[in-house]
């Protein structure tokens, strides 16, 4: 219980000592970090980080060393600096404009797309998922997909013809199937 009471006492004490150094130094801390960053936000955060450090490390405003304003003068100085060199280090972010499309575009979409459509062609017949496979996905002609599957290229344009329908009929029923539950 003793070690309860100890801690309140403490975190009292603490709190105190902060709420009287932002009293005291809050000031000049604001405007030597609004002078240095330039940014009226970005010296709060620095402030605010500031007094964070002080909190942890109270010895070292009571030490005898030095001013303690001259100590939070320091730190704040030392986090605009690390701030400073962060963002150097970074890759400066460029807003996605129309006239400076993103290096790569996102790829959830194609990916996506790929999904439904081999999701589609597994629903194809065998003989019409061939038929489609040769000519799209390998690139060949009417006359060197017959060849391929053995078939005259009159069945391989007849094929290709239902199969295409087929497909079609798969992503109508998909997307009134969507506007369904969106709806």
């Amino acid at each position: 219980m003793a070690g309860l009471w100890s801690r309140k006492r403490e975190a009292a004490a603490d709190e105190a000592l902060i709420r009287t150094l932002y009293e005291e130094h809050g000031r000049a801390l604001l405007a030597y970090a609004t002078r240095l960053t330039g940014d009226r936000a970005a010296a709060e955060d620095v402030v605010q980080e500031t007094l964070v450090r002080a909190w942890r490390h109270p010895d070292a405003l009571v030490n005898g060393k030095g001013s303690v304003r001259g100590w939070l003068l320091t730190v704040t100085r030392n986090i605009v600096t690390d701030r400073i060199r962060a963002k150097a280090a970074r890759p400066r972010e460029v807003a996605e404009t129309p006239a400076a499309p993103p290096v790569q575009r996102d790829h959830a979409d194609s990916v996506v797309d790929s999904m439904v459509v081999l999701e589609a062609l597994d629903r194809l017949s065998s003989d019409h998922r061939d038929v489609l496979m040769e000519i799209y996905f390998r690139g060949r002609s009417v006359t060197e997909a017959a060849e391929a599957l053995g078939v005259p290229p009159g069945t391989v344009k007849s094929r290709s013809h239902y199969a295409l329908r087929a497909l079609r009929e798969t992503f109508v029923g998909q997307q009134v199937a969507l506007k369904g539950v969106a709806g």
